[in-house]
């Protein structure tokens, strides 16, 4: 079992940023669907002002970038709304691929089992259009669930019901494996406000399996005080994706440059973990100022 983000660590981004300025950056361990050798792939996010697919995939390619992450938060990404053979279509026409964001109110080990069967069933069926649309990673929140305010604190029910909630996600790891396949399909579980211990004990039982990865969101880190940081880091073998945004002062999803992060530091992280990288802000004007940024500072031809 890969080891907890509580004990002490060493390894930090310094180290990373010093390797890339000695020209010394580690290789990839794994390959790229997207580009070749070494170069990073850049992709966009869904964004409210390209409501369409096809309006996505115009303005990824107008930037220079390699992919779209479909949102299944939005109303045009739920499975009953993708249309397998136009996403196909689009994806051809402009030359783009594409990652998937799972809807991040996901709890696959809600106590209800009607409620976890639904969010187990949209996970398989999602993974069945990644098949279809040759789609390598699917991004998930780890949600904390319901916890109870007592005299001492907050007490979360899966800690609470560790055993059961423990169960619940074994049983998730089989399901994905059998889904998946050798598909080389993997499902990356993002930080979001810092992982508490129940959150890291389980996502170790998920690194466990070749299916599963971790998707590192910079910003997420920041505004919760630097708290995932280390078990990110820690684990960072498993680091497979990353979504990259400036943030300062408590606030996440500005424009690269914006900020006060190191993302010259970040970037060779991701630059050494073989990362895909999705330019997470919230405005198609903050995205080309991050594209701008990303090219002005050598990581983007």
């Amino acid at each position: 079992m890969c080891l907890y983000a509580w004990m002490q660590i060493r390894n930090n981004l310094d180290a990373f940023k010093n390797e890339r300025i000695l020209g010394k950056a580690a290789a990839m361990p794994h390959p790229t669907e997207f580009g070749e050798g070494h170069k990073m792939q850049f992709g966009m996010p869904t964004l409210l002002e390209t409501n369409t697919f096809e309006s996505c995939a115009a303005l990824c390619r107008e930037l220079g970038l390699g992919f779209v992450e479909l949102n299944m938060n939005l109303p045009q990404y739920q499975l009953d709304a993708i249309d397998v053979s136009y996403f196909k279509r689009i994806a051809a026409q402009y030359g783009i691929g594409c990652t998937i964001h799972l809807d991040e109110n996901l709890n696959v080990s809600d106590f209800n089992p009607y409620i976890a069967e639904g969010y187990r069933r949209t996970v398989r069926e999602t993974i069945g259009i990644c098949k279809t649309l040759e789609i390598p990673i699917l991004t998930m929140h780890f949600p904390r669930g319901v916890y109870f305010t007592l005299p001492e604190g907050k007490t979360y029910l899966f800690s609470a019901y560790r055993h059961r909630y423990l169960e619940s996600i074994l049983d998730f790891r089989v399901m994905c494996e059998e889904a998946i396949g050798d598909s080389g399909i993997m499902i990356c579980i993002e930080n979001s406000n810092g992982f508490l211990p129940f959150q890291k004990e389980a996502i170790c039982l998920l690194l466990e399996s070749p299916v599963f990865g971790l998707t590192y969101d910079i910003g997420h880190n920041h505004s919760c005080g630097g708290l995932d940081e280390p078990f990110i880091m820690q684990n960072k073998g498993k680091l497979r994706h990353m979504h990259v945004h400036d943030a300062q002062d408590g606030k996440d999803h500005l424009a690269l440059g914006s900020g006060a992060l190191e993302l010259n530091a970040y970037l060779a992280l991701a630059e050494a973990t073989g990362c895909r990288v999705v330019l997470e802000t919230k405005t198609a004007e903050g995205l080309k100022q991050s594209q701008r940024w990303v090219r002005k500072n050598g990581f983007m031809a």
